[in-house]
């Protein structure tokens, strides 16, 4: 172990002192964090707060105060994420690996996914000598992996689906957790493992290797809503992003069976093991549910005291004609209002049950706010079976309230605005906020239009 491995990327380190140093620095680094949080911040800081830091930043940067707090602690990792890239550099030279997959090490799980694979796998050095004392060239794995391409092929798709499925069944269902490790870690590992067994023997070009992906993401998902694990809406929304993921662990064993680097069992194991003990950690560690915000605006030739009236309740809406609700998403159908003021209650009838709202804020003609004491099921899953009620229909997309703002325009019109406040505990909040953004904006542009032609 050398200072100067921290700070100079040539050369090779072997796996003992990688390990080392990266327990070491992490320790330094985790009490820097503690001691900026209690001394300057007055605020606690655990190892667990690193499992969601990423996301906290991201959620409050717009907050000058929580942004300073996370911005202090991201300058104060800065010397340590230098130091841990040329780490990772060095032994990814020393186990013959591509270089380029440093990128992994600030990327959220697939980072412990690498630090734990490379504190396994053995130079190419080591590697060497182990083959010309044994004979031994591709290790247990290669006994069990067939010789025969549609036999590796075969094994690799039902490796991947096994673990694929069990790991969704376990994340979803008993640990009820929809974040990083279900959609980056669970479909990065199948791609990796299906294209790592599929070329164990032999080398396969990148066509071959991605027809494999796709066989393997397409067996899964038929094998969710067999199992009645999904319905086909959320099987869809996942889609996107499992592909994009696969794609990139696949890529990653393609580079690996086109090197020189052994394939060994090793990281086979460890890519399988890292994932399985970080569902559990990951589960126990969720962080909050940001508050999100949408908001949509119609103009309306009536004045605001008639738009009123159709704001506080309004009658039957006609079936819906766009294609986001006849698919099952939620749609409202009508509004009525229980009493006058603040402290009345307005229900707002939904095709899967009714969002109870009680009103906060009466201010007619101009606003009307409302928070949300009952939320019903955000859609009706399309499956096979007569219903399927993922947990994800329970809690993890919730409105927390609303408010309808009307504005008067010259020549006796309105402009009407309407707001929703609600959370989704799914992440990456990122890539769900745009599906469920988009959403509840169809919701609102129904009921504005549905308001409008009231009015008018």
């Amino acid at each position: 172990m050398r200072l100067s491995d921290l700070w100079r990327w040539n050369g090779t380190i072997e796996r003992g002192p990688y390990l080392a140093w990266g327990l070491i620095l992490f320790a330094i680094k985790f009490n820097i964090d503690r001691f900026l949080s209690q001394k300057l911040f007055l605020r606690s800081w655990s190892i667990v707060d690193y499992q969601h830091a990423g996301q906290m930043l991201w959620d409050v940067l717009p907050s000058f105060r929580e942004g300073a707090y996370y911005s202090t602690l991201v300058a104060a990792s800065l010397p340590f994420l230098w130091a841990g890239i040329v780490l990772t550099l060095k032994r990814l030279r020393s186990a013959d690996l591509p270089l380029w997959l440093v990128v992994l090490f600030v990327i959220p799980i697939l980072k412990l996914v690498l630090f734990v694979a490379l504190s396994v796998i053995p130079s190419s050095r080591m590697r060497a000598e182990r083959r010309l004392r044994s004979g031994d060239v591709k290790g247990w794995l290669g006994v069990l992996v067939p010789q025969h391409p549609v036999g590796s092929a075969v094994t690799g798709v039902a490796v991947s689906l096994a673990y694929g499925v069990a790991a969704v069944w376990i994340g979803a269902t008993l640990l009820r957790t929809y974040a990083w490790t279900l959609f980056v870690g669970v479909p990065f590992c199948m791609g990796f493992c299906s294209v790592f067994l599929y070329s164990y023997h032999r080398p396969r070009t990148w066509p071959e290797c991605f027809v494999q992906i796709l066989t393997t993401l397409g067996i899964a998902s038929v094998a969710l809503l067999i199992f009645a694990f999904e319905g086909i809406i959320c099987l869809f929304m996942a889609a996107p992003l499992a592909l994009i993921i696969a794609s990139f662990g696949g890529a990653i064993a393609y580079k690996i069976q086109s090197s020189r680097w052994w394939h060994g069992s090793e990281l086979f194991c460890c890519v399988l093991l890292v994932i399985a003990v970080a569902q559990p950690i990951e589960s126990s560690t969720a962080p909050a549910a940001p508050l999100l915000t949408v908001r949509t605006t119609i103009e309306i030739n009536a004045p605001p005291e008639r738009v009123w009236q159709n704001v506080v309740s309004f009658s039957e809406l006609p079936p819906p004609n766009e294609w986001l609700f006849r698919l099952g998403i939620a749609y409202p159908r009508r509004a009525t209002i229980f009493g006058v003021g603040p402290g009345a209650i307005r229900r707002c009838e939904f095709s899967t049950g009714a969002f109870i709202e009680p009103i906060e804020i009466w201010q007619a003609p101009s606003l009307l706010k409302f928070s949300v004491t009952s939320n019903p099921a955000p859609m009706e899953e399309w499956t096979p079976y007569t219903k399927v009620h993922p947990p994800h229909l329970d809690g993890f997309l919730e409105s927390r309230g609303g408010q309808f703002r009307l504005t008067r325009l010259p020549g006796d019109r309105t402009r009407l605005e309407g707001t929703t406040w609600y959370r989704h505990r799914m992440w990456p909040v990122v890539y769900w906020q745009w599906w469920s953004d988009f959403i509840i904006h169809r919701i609102h542009l129904r009921v504005l239009t549905h308001i409008k032609h009231l009015s008018e």
